[in-house]
């Protein structure tokens, strides 16, 4: 239904690719918390950066479900943190630069993140504000042709390796979030500083706090209209939580096809585990919660691909898959028994990094009051104005 022969390909092909260059070196990232710097040239010169940017920065201009193969397959080399790294690239920084960039930000910023010589990072979350977008503290206050950027943000994915910042910041912070906008900032600016942050899980990709202290920019460094920073990252963080969703479907996949795998082989009281009711009838119920979740994700891509507005779905998604994601890694772990607690078997990474789902681009708590306010009491919210 959303497949196409040339999806599969590039599923099959973008899969040999990752094993072959990628896995190779997960243990190492994941030890060191750095990703050398070739890889991303390497994805860069195989087009992975450009799938659905324009043709003329250098991408390739495809459809959603190639974002969707995209996300599915970096589930399965088994570092929630490298995938982190590479869409956090890709759909967080990316997406601005592309819905907000003028036409030098596009060529200068844009280009050479699609070709993997640039790497980006979206700063939005604050150390006092969490979910709360709105209450961030983050000023940019103009002062002839620049801008001064004062505050500090924090977990923030490649936040203290990348080339560039998308930053959010209030330009006139007693109008609240009819205040906010967004700039582009270059990482060796003068006073712009970031420390790294020790995780549970995503140990591969770098997540810092990052702090701005009197930071000149050029005011061409503004992204979009002065005042309408919120819409803009209200709208992309739409595309970030059915992002987080497919994430989850797919990580979860993953983690069933390694334990079924398993109980076929461990044998126990003469017989493999997978003969076990107690057990087979937790992996039905699992499968059946996976299968559900991946459906429904690929129904709001498709609407999303149409240019539906679809806040209420994605949060939903979000909400859900990881919820379902969690509960599935648990169950899979402890049907490798002790094995599943050793580092040498993917699934203590697995649930390690699995349980940021719930929390990153808007705790579950959130989500939840978002579909209410929709579901209850009927408010609307709109996409930001072109």
């Amino acid at each position: 239904m959303y497949f196409t022969e040339e999806h599969n390909l590039f599923r099959e092909s973008f899969r040999e690719f990752l094993q072959k260059e990628v896995v190779p070196h997960i243990d190492k990232w994941e030890e060191t918390g750095h990703i050398e710097r070739f890889i991303w040239e390497k994805f860069g010169e195989m087009g992975y950066f450009g799938l659905t940017y324009p043709e003329q920065y250098g991408g390739l201009g495809l459809d959603f479900f190639y974002t969707v193969i995209f996300l599915e397959e970096l589930q399965r080399v088994n570092s929630g943190g490298f995938a982190a790294a590479m869409w956090a690239h890709n759909y967080l920084a990316m997406t601005h630069l592309n819905a907000e960039g003028d036409e030098r930000i596009k060529e200068k910023y844009l280009s050479a993140s699609i070709s993997g010589e640039m790497i980006g990072c979206l700063c939005v979350t604050e150390p006092f504000c969490g979910s709360d977008v709105a209450a961030m503290r983050t000023t940019a206050v103009k002062k002839g042709d620049k801008y001064i950027i004062n505050g500090s943000k924090t977990f923030i994915t490649n936040g203290v390796y990348s080339d560039y910042l998308v930053v959010a910041a209030k330009t006139a912070p007693e109008l609240g979030n009819k205040g906010m906008s967004m700039f582009v900032i270059d990482r060796d600016t003068k006073g712009v500083s970031a420390t790294k942050l020790n995780k549970l899980g995503w140990r591969a990709s770098d997540t810092g706090e990052i702090a701005f202290d009197n930071v000149e920019i050029p005011a061409e460094n503004l992204m979009g209209e002065e005042g309408k920073g919120f819409p803009y990252i209200m709208q992309h963080f739409a595309s970030e939580r059915l992002i987080m969703g497919i994430n989850a479907h797919a990580r979860a996949e993953f983690a069933l096809e390694y334990a079924m795998d398993y109980m076929k082989e461990r044998e126990a009281f003469g017989r493999s585990i997978d003969k076990f009711q107690a057990l087979r009838h937790i992996i039905a119920q699992r499968v059946s919660e996976v299968e559900m979740a991946k459906t429904f994700n690929y129904t709001v891509s498709k609407r999303l691909s149409e240019n539906e507005y679809v806040v209420k779905e994605a949060s939903m998604s979000k909400l859900l898959s990881t919820k379902i994601a969690d509960e599935t890694i648990y169950d899979c772990l402890q049907m490798l028994g002790g094995y599943g607690y050793i580092e040498e078997y993917p699934m203590a990474r697995l649930l390690r990094d699995s349980r940021l789902g719930p929390i990153g681009g808007g705790t579950s708590q959130i989500l939840k009051e978002i579909i209410a306010k929709m579901v209850i009491d009927k408010k609307e919210y709109k996409a930001a104005a072109r």
